[in-house]
């Protein structure tokens, strides 16, 4: 063979091992990034919108793995299944990233949360924009309140309790007896009782009300965090990490606020569904 010919060939040679290598990598970099999504945000359908436009700004693929409870989401999420884990924020977030399952966890968008009660309105809150004082008024009228089991509306009528001063006590705060989450409004009309949900499970009728009303709603301080967490990778070195740090930085950075707050503004009645955590272009810092 002419040396010509020889060097054009090993020339070419090169140049496809080149291009296969670099598509491999390609293709092993740009893997769908696996993520589990709390179930409020997919029964609403904003996540499939979400990705959607994440997906047509940066080019990467998601691939949800699972949806629903923060209990049986943060499983696979421990096994190494899952890139990205995006969940309300409570103590289970955090022990996510101090026993090593986790990294880089940040806060990203919020939901509220409501107060429901008889069309008759003992307490006289109906309209009211400050949940703290709203619970105020039920407490001096001593209107019938559910204390809610549910984790995170506990949690939160409780910071509500004492921003107003107060521990509830008395015949008028009922113990949650209903069988399951679900049914706490149903279990609170029977006893035309207040109670704190979120707005979520009421809106796309998880929660039926019945004849209960929405009362109280457009509190700030009535809005829980969601967080993103990606998954460790010294933990889990054959997750997709990079692909975890696209959509992470996506959804706390400016885009993914864009998105929230132009989803919230479209949202039926006024109030939205979920808010950003700030307002796009704002420096995270402040």
């Amino acid at each position: 063979m002419p040396d010509n010919r020889r060097a054009f060939l090993i020339q070419a040679l090169v140049v496809v091992a080149t291009l296969a290598s670099g598509m491999g990598v390609w293709s092993e970099d740009r893997r769908p990034i696996r993520v589990a999504v709390i179930g409020g945000m997919t029964m609403t359908g904003m996540w499939d919108k979400l990705v959607a436009q994440f997906e047509a700004d940066t080019g990467w693929k998601t691939q949800l793995v699972i949806t629903g409870p923060k209990d049986v989401i943060s499983e696979p999420f421990k096994r190494g299944e899952i890139d990205v884990l995006t969940m309300h924020s409570a103590d289970k977030t955090t022990d996510l990233v101090a026993d090593g399952y986790g990294v880089n966890l940040r806060p990203w968008a919020r939901n509220e949360h409501t107060i429901v009660g008889p069309a008759s309105d003992p307490a006289g809150i109906r309209g009211m924009k400050d949940g703290a004082a709203a619970l105020k008024k039920i407490a001096e009228a001593h209107a019938p309140f559910v204390d809610f089991y549910g984790p995170g509306s506990r949690e939160l009528t409780h910071k509500l309790w004492q921003r107003a001063g107060l521990k509830p006590e008395g015949d008028w705060v009922l113990k949650d007896e209903s069988n399951t989450p679900q049914e706490i409004v149903a279990f609170a009309e029977k006893k035309q009782a207040y109670v704190v949900v979120g707005r979520i499970p009421v809106t796309n009728g998880k929660m039926a009300l019945g004849k209960m009303e929405v009362l109280v709603q457009g509190d700030p301080e009535m809005r829980r965090p969601y967080v993103v967490i990606e998954a460790n990778p010294q933990k889990f070195p054959q997750g997709n990490a990079a692909g975890a740090r696209a959509l992470a930085d996506w959804l706390a950075g400016d885009a993914g606020q864009k998105f929230v707050l132009d989803y919230g503004k479209k949202e039926t009645g006024g109030i939205p569904l979920f808010y950003p955590i700030r307002v796009p272009g704002e420096d995270p810092a402040n």
